[in-house]
């Protein structure tokens, strides 16, 4: 009793077993080769062409066949930058990326083996169709995609720079050549069975030392734009103060003029006041050159002034006496200047009439 259940025992393990080992699934993602004593036996299951094998529970030769998994899905290729020539002998870095997928399991299988080797591959292909695109094209090719493209320019800068605002013209565009980048990698990778989707030019860029001149050559660009507009600006300031300058004096010419004119007539009319005063009677006359004559000395007799005078001068009777007598001592104007003259003696002073 107990050797017939430890036998059936056996059994049912062994059955488990071999039908585990025989028995596989395949997802809706992959694809599926067989291969037995490493040579693949019949056709691909569930490959991404469409064969009568789909996705599901599948049956094999226990301990002899094994099954090889590949991804049926959209894979990606992401190249490290590589830096390269144009066609105008300029050295730019240039990072691609790639989409793909294994369109034939088999011959992918044979040839490559695993997704590792597809890489390596991929970046051996694209990198030197890549290489060849580039270098037979110029940079503006590279980085242009429209042929009818204008710049956005600000109004004042393209009347300081007018070469900005035009770009130069090109032939066929970033887009174009990422299609000859395509169509040249993908006749060459087919041969592995595997089928390039797409391809696109992540990043462009000059040289590390090149870019620094690049942002030097911009920033002077920049900087005579605005030496201009300084210029210009300091052009006008000249002109706005000039004009101030000619104003201020047109403006202080009038005042001044309008001053002497109200002076003058002003004058003429004091003028005027004091002839009709002083012309009443011949002693307001002889009083009014009086009052003139000392007005006359208080400007000339300074303490620290000399005076030599004749004595027969007009200017001098009134410092002989007032009412015109000779004096006892006259004075006569000695042929040597003294250290001081001496101090005239004068009538009590009068103070004549303010103009």
């Amino acid at each position: 009793m107990k050797a017939s259940f430890f036998f059936t025992a056996v059994l049912v393990v062994l059955g488990l077993y071999l039908f585990f080992g025989s028995a596989y699934t395949v997802g809706e993602t992959e694809q599926v080769v067989i291969t037995q004593f490493g040579k693949p036996e019949g056709n691909p299951i569930n490959a991404a062409k469409g064969d009568l094998n789909e996705a599901g529970l599948h049956f094999k030769l226990p301990f002899i066949q094994e099954v090889n998994r590949f991804d049926k899905r959209i894979l990606e290729w992401d190249s490290p930058s590589s830096e390269m020539p144009t066609r105008d002998k300029l050295y730019i870095v240039v990072d691609t990326f790639a989409r793909w997928r294994i369109a034939d399991p088999l011959k992918y299988f044979q040839s490559l083996r695993d997704e590792r080797s597809a890489l390596s591959r991929l970046n051996d292909i694209i990198g030197s169709e890549t290489r060849n695109v580039v270098a037979s094209h110029d940079l503006i090719e590279m980085v242009r995609t429209d042929k009818t493209r204008k710049p956005l320019v600000d109004d004042s800068i393209a009347q300081a720079s007018p070469n900005t605002t035009t770009l130069p013209a090109i032939q066929f565009g970033r887009e174009k050549l990422e299609k000859e980048v395509l169509s040249a990698a993908a006749k060459k990778v087919t041969l592995w069975g595997i089928e390039l989707l797409d391809l696109r030019f992540k990043r462009i860029n000059y040289k590390a030392g090149v870019i620094e001149k690049i942002y030097d050559r911009m920033t002077s660009e920049r900087m005579q734009i605005a030496e201009r507009f300084r210029s210009e600006g300091g052009g006008e300031a000249a002109k706005i103060l000039g004009k101030r300058e000619k104003d201020l004096r047109q403006i202080e010419s009038d005042a001044y003029r309008k001053i002497q004119e109200i002076q003058g007539k002003a004058d003429a009319e004091a003028t005027e006041i004091y002839a009709k005063a002083y012309n009443t009677s011949p002693a307001a006359a002889d009083f009014y050159q009086f009052m003139k004559t000392l007005e006359t000395y208080k400007l000339i007799l300074d303490k620290d002034s000399t005076v030599i005078l004749t004595t027969d001068s007009d200017l001098f009777k009134y410092l002989k006496r007032i009412d015109g007598g000779v004096p006892a001592k006259p004075v006569i104007a000695p042929q040597t200047l003294p250290a001081k003259p001496p101090t005239p003696v004068l009538s009590p002073a009068v103070n004549p009439p303010q103009q």
